[in-house]
């Protein structure tokens, strides 16, 4: 297992769409690993493989509440209510927006076994649900912000007045 580079905005492969995975091999594990070593090392929420160079459809995430999910070919097919709040992406470091996404969403996809599943998601994991699904279709938060981005202040950083 290992971390691997986090592409940044500007870099072509983000705007391109994902191909589904129809077999899980060895390569595939050894992505999913590296995905999840690459999250926690740059303490994100949510990966898709584009953001490390892969146009495959897989997204870690893990909001911090219950089971940490891989999920592979996901479609949403439900959406209901919605939520304003900033949004932040590990491939436009030090920059949040202002996005709106839905409060509810459905998910059905495959998980680390190639099982179906559905994945209901609320507040948070809806909107990570949401950002990294649009990652596998060649999307940015940065496309649907609300107003111009703004500087990341960290919980540890002093802030000038």
């Amino acid at each position: 297992m290992a971390t691997r580079e986090i592409r940044e905005i500007g870099d072509e492969i983000l705007n391109r769409k994902s191909k589904e995975v129809k077999i899980l091999g060895l390569r595939t594990k050894v992505l999913i690993d590296d995905m999840w070593d690459t999250l926690y090392e740059a303490m994100g929420v949510g990966l898709a493989a584009p953001q490390v160079g892969v146009l495959k459809q897989i997204i870690v995430i893990d909001v911090g509440e219950g089971e940490p999910l891989t999920i592979i070919n996901p479609k949403i097919i439900e959406k209901s209510g919605e939520q304003t709040g900033n949004e932040g992406c590990l491939s436009v470091p030090g920059k949040q927006g202002t996005v709106t996404r839905p409060m509810k969403v459905t998910v059905e996809a495959l998980n680390e076994n190639m099982e179906p599943v559905t994945i209901e998601g609320e507040g948070l994991l809806a909107r990570a649900l949401c950002h990294e699904i649009d990652h596998l279709n060649g999307h940015l938060y940065t496309e649907i912000a609300e107003g111009p981005l703004e500087d990341v202040v960290y919980e540890d950083e002093e802030i000038d007045e």
